[in-house]
């Protein structure tokens, strides 16, 4: 199986067609760029499951002009930039809190900041 734009999937359909593994003993495939800190994909990336992991960034590609790569970074801004072209896992467009600070509150080696 074959999921293209993975961090795009939604958690739903990837956990529903997982199963379709199960008889074929097949193999699954996830190719994607980064979508904000969320999702499976993310958890899967990120995670200590037996994933094998590649990541090449645009850089490291050869066919890409770097003078595209500059257009590019002025045409999108930093943010969508480091996501789209360097594989950066970026906090999700309009969150209120940064993922940091929001898994900070889960830690519970944080301190209050009042007593």
């Amino acid at each position: 199986m074959i999921v293209d734009e993975a961090a795009r999937v939604d958690d739903a359909l990837y956990y529903s067609v997982r199963p379709m593994l199960a008889v074929s003993k097949g193999r699954l495939v996830a190719l994607s760029t980064p979508f904000g800190k969320r999702g499976w994909f993310h958890d899967e990336w990120t995670g200590s499951n037996a994933w094998e992991r590649v990541q090449i960034t645009a850089q490291q590609c050869p066919r890409i002009d770097p003078k595209f790569l500059a257009e590019e970074q002025l045409a999108l801004g930093e943010r969508w930039y480091r996501q789209e072209y360097e594989c950066s896992f970026e906090d999700c467009v309009g969150s209120v809190f940064s993922h940091e600070a929001v898994m900070a509150l889960l830690d519970s080696d944080t301190k209050p900041l009042f007593s």
